[in-house]
């Protein structure tokens, strides 16, 4: 039994669809470079025998940005799935996705909260045994890269978290970040408390507030 490739990959993009809205994420839109770039690596993959990320000399990102996508960010994902008895199309999908979804590394791709779009490519490899390379490739361009400031107008340094990640702003000072990904911007400083979702183009300007607090303004474009 072998399956129809153009209705596997499909199946793939709405299973991971699916498991993203489990985990109360976006959909991810299907794109056309995204998809030639993880066809053309499948087809690789499976010529060649190789089985890594950068079997060829480059990484996804080079991958996709050859197929003319201008990436924010790029993720990859590789399955090798082989059986005797063949597989039908969705089958063939379900053990793609269920593999990537009990690895924690392929898993963290598929719940990236940045990624909007999505390619995927499955190749049969030669063997005397149906075998097939799947390849999935999530991505979020260029067009969708957060860019904001955070200015402190107070006379001490201002403590601010993006995600996970700790930052000190000294007084009087102005940075710059650019992001590919969604990630909240939290102040928590001396009985401050504000907690922003980004916009692309957001300027946050900390001032000194009553018993030693800040307050943060913000203004987008």
């Amino acid at each position: 039994m072998l399956p129809d490739l153009p209705q596997t990959e499909i199946a793939i993009v709405e299973m991971t669809n699916v498991f993203r809205k489990e985990n109360r994420l976006g959909n991810l839109k299907p794109n056309a470079a995204l998809s030639a770039a993880a066809r053309a690596f499948a087809a690789y993959l499976a010529k060649t025998g190789k089985f890594a990320h950068q079997a060829d000399g480059r990484g996804p990102e080079r991958r996709a940005e050859g197929q003319g996508y201008h990436y924010c960010l790029v993720a990859e994902n590789l399955a090798m799935n082989l059986d005797s008895r063949g597989f039908e199309s969705r089958q063939l999908a379900r053990e793609a996705v269920e593999g990537w979804k009990a690895s924690p590394g392929h898993r963290a791709n598929m719940l990236q909260a940045g990624v909007t779009e999505i390619g995927v490519g499955v190749v049969r490899a030669p063997d005397r045994n149906p075998k097939f390379i799947s390849v999935q490739l999530l991505g979020r361009p260029e067009s969708l890269k957060i860019k904001f400031s955070v200015v402190n107008r107070t006379g001490a340094a201002v403590r601010y978290r993006l995600g996970k990640a700790s930052h000190t702003l000294p007084a009087r000072t102005i940075v710059t970040h650019t992001l590919c990904d969604r990630r909240l911007l939290t102040f928590e400083q001396a009985g401050t408390r504000a907690r922003f979702e980004l916009h692309d183009g957001d300027r946050f300007t900390a001032r000194a507030g009553a018993a030693g607090s800040i307050e943060v303004e913000r203004a987008g474009k």
